[in-house]
């Protein structure tokens, strides 16, 4: 969970940062500028005849023109040259830049910018000559600093990227209306995917976020997705696979407003792999808000799963909103499979198997539940218990696999499934 300390720090860097707005404007008008200067270059062409397609390799040149013949060397030069409705493709390889890419420009609804490998190649974005990798113990990291990718633009895709090794592999700060597609974040020295402050309508889809751990923390912090302290409707998790993160597999601690969860799974989170000292990391599967302001959201988790993680399933962590947890599944958590004595929240055909206790309600409500339709349920109630399936490969379209994993024998419509 986020300490005082930590979330204390985090609003001293809020009251240091500049006027977000007034950065923008600029960064628009910049964007405007180079825009009617291509237009001049062009002889005024349609705009649709000027929407961009940018060439990054690793053996290219800031210099070139970013063509496929002649691409750009770096990424950060990509995205300063982009403009809504450019494309920003890259070549297979591992990209190694000594400071974050710095993403503050915007799309638009009709022309996002996109940035994604060029075919099917494989793009690694690794961050381990930036600063911050890791940091030291206690340290905090400057919020400019945070990601990999450092987002505050709206409208971008960001598509079957894998980020490695950075200050959090991307850190998104009062950014909208983006989509996080088939991404990979892995091993690096925070959170895999971070959104926070005043973001709305984000879509992540299809995500793998694993082995993340904060070292300057003892792995308080480091979630597989968290989308935390701040506010904003519309924000959408779908296929997500979160397992093997220092703290939880997915964060909402202080983020107020609703978050949809759906066909999601966390799974082997808050074990401290890494040796790390005095640990601290939370480990629950799916963390539904909580925090020191003690607001309420009334987060949604659909037909998603949790096991073997270090604490609980599924909890509302102090979050006194309204949850609605449904067609959703708790296996073999060291703590409550569902956790929501602290809400009022409605739990409706969830199954709960092998963990230190079914559910906690307090004032929750449900009906339907594993609990409410048996007393004992055991392994043999299940059609599978073999993980292989749903770990393994994503399908070609990148959604998590066909499996029976968890599925009961006899009540086919409790709990969650992938079948």
């Amino acid at each position: 969970m986020t300490t005082d300390r930590s979330l204390t720090a985090t609003r001293a860097a809020r009251g240091r940062a500049p006027r977000r707005w007034g950065r923008k404007a600029a960064l628009a008008f910049a964007a405007l500028t180079a825009a009617a200067a291509a237009a001049a270059v062009l002889g005024a062409a349609p705009a649709s005849a000027q929407t961009a397609t940018i060439t990054v390799a690793t053996g290219g040149d800031d210099a070139n023109p970013g063509t496929v013949a002649a691409p750009l060397e770096t990424i950060q030069a990509a995205v300063d040259r982009a403009v809504p409705g450019t494309v920003i493709q890259i070549r297979g390889g591992t990209y190694a830049p000594s400071t974050n890419v710095q993403i503050n420009s915007d799309g638009t609804a009709a022309a996002p910018i996109t940035m994604r490998p060029y075919g099917s190649e494989k793009v690694v974005i690794d961050g381990e000559n930036m600063p911050h990798t890791p940091g030291a113990v206690d340290s905090s990291i400057p919020r400019a600093d945070r990601g990999a990718l450092h987002v505050e633009g709206d409208h971008w895709r960001f598509e079957r990227l894998e980020i490695i090794h950075g200050p959090y592999a991307i850190f998104a700060l009062d950014s909208n209306h983006n989509v996080y597609d088939r991404l990979v974040t892995r091993d690096n020295y925070e959170s895999g995917l971070h959104i926070q402050g005043a973001s709305s309508n984000n879509r992540i889809v299809n995500l793998d976020s694993y082995n993340n751990v904060d070292p300057r923390k003892n792995g308080e912090s480091a979630d597989g997705l968290a989308i935390k302290e701040g506010s904003g409707t519309g924000n959408t998790v779908i296929g997500a696979r979160l397992w093997s993160n220092a703290d939880d597999g997915f964060d909402a601690w202080e983020f107020l407003s609703p978050i949809r969860i759906e066909d999601s799974v966390a799974y082997g989170n808050g074990y401290n792999h890494w040796d790390l000292p005095d640990y601290s990391g939370d480990g629950n599967g799916f963390k539904m808000g909580g925090g020191d302001e003690d607001l309420p959201a009334a987060h949604v988790v659909v037909n998603s799963m949790a096991w073997k993680n270090s604490a609980h399933g599924f909890t509302d962590n102090g979050n006194p909103g309204s949850l609605q947890i449904s067609r959703s599944t708790a296996w073999k958590n060291t703590k409550t499979g569902f956790d929501f004595d602290s809400s009022a929240s409605q739990l409706t055909a969830n199954l709960a198997v092998g963990n230190a206790a079914p559910a906690a309600l307090g004032d929750s409500t449900g009906s339907g539940n594993s609990w409410d339709v048996e007393s004992s349920w055991k392994d043999a109630d299940l059609k599978s218990t073999s993980t292989s399936a749903i770990t393994g490969a994503r399908t070609c379209d990148g959604s998590i696999p066909f499996t029976t994993f968890l599925v009961p024998e006899n009540y086919p419509n409790l709990g969650a499934t992938f079948a």
